[in-house]
């Protein structure tokens, strides 16, 4: 399954469908539809081939206007998809560029990220972006594609909430989260950021590094966490801050399930 998923890219790391899950009612999601990424900055032009034979019609990019113009995406000569992305900063900071301040060791790099998920739910600027993100997948019965940065923080909790408004369980929402450490080439990630991480932070081990560019079920568990304390489950989130109520995740999945 994981090969099936994941696109093999030169540049663009953690390409990947996130469809192919089975609901808890015996559907699956259909294949090829729903895609999630880091940037495409680094593209090949053999990746922006490949990409654009996907046939995406809307990109929803997650990252501020500084990360944009820091890492501009690569577009093939063809490209046509409508581009969403929010006028302010989404995060400040990648989430994992942002948790490497003030840390030494791989347990302070791993507490961070968890405090930063504590609040992935509520940012500011991040929650427009959901709702758009959202929007399109309601509207749009064809492919599109979801990214930030590294396509792990941001990327993963939004991928958790269509998967989860799709009903996908819990285990299966994880399991996809979780499949950006092997889909991400976080070992060829950490290589190539360990040197820019540490001319900001200080000499910080591998080992703190893989804690912050890498994913773990405790960070995206408590994004979970926050959420059901707030606002009693998931649906209700969806509901009182995404603008996603029953009605809407019926419509999603009359889109996107078969079976």
């Amino acid at each position: 399954m994981v090969d099936s998923r994941v696109l093999k890219l030169d540049g663009v790391h953690n390409f990947r469908d996130y469809g192919g899950y089975d609901t808890a009612d015996g559907a699956a999601v259909k294949r090829g539809l729903l895609w999630r990424s880091a940037q495409h900055g680094d593209a090949s032009d053999a990746d922006l081939d490949a990409i654009h034979a996907l046939g995406v019609t809307t990109v929803i990019d997650l990252r501020g206007p500084s990360e944009r113009t820091a890492k501009p995406c690569r577009r093939h000569e063809d490209f046509a998809a409508e581009v969403l992305a929010h006028p302010d900063e989404t995060a400040g900071l990648a989430l994992h560029t942002e948790a490497a301040d003030g840390v030494v060791t791989a347990d302070e790099a791993r507490a961070a990220m968890i405090r930063l998920y504590d609040g992935i739910a509520f940012r500011p600027n991040l929650v427009p972006m959901l709702r758009a993100y959202f929007d399109v997948l309601e509207r749009a019965s064809v492919p599109s594609l979801v990214h930030c940065v590294a396509g792990k923080d941001r990327t993963g909790w939004a991928v958790a909430m269509a998967q989860h408004a799709l009903g996908i369980p819990r285990d299966a929402i994880m399991e996809d989260y979780l499949l950006t450490n092997t889909a991400g080439n976080i070992e060829a990630r950490i290589a190539a950021g360990a040197t820019q991480i540490r001319e900001k932070h200080g000499a910080i081990s591998d080992d703190t590094i893989r804690a912050l560019m890498g994913v773990d079920a405790d960070y995206l568990n408590a994004a979970f966490r926050a959420a059901e304390e707030r606002h009693g489950d998931l649906d209700r989130y969806l509901e009182e801050v995404l603008g996603v109520d029953a009605p809407r995740r019926e419509a999603l999945r009359a889109h996107y399930l078969e079976g």
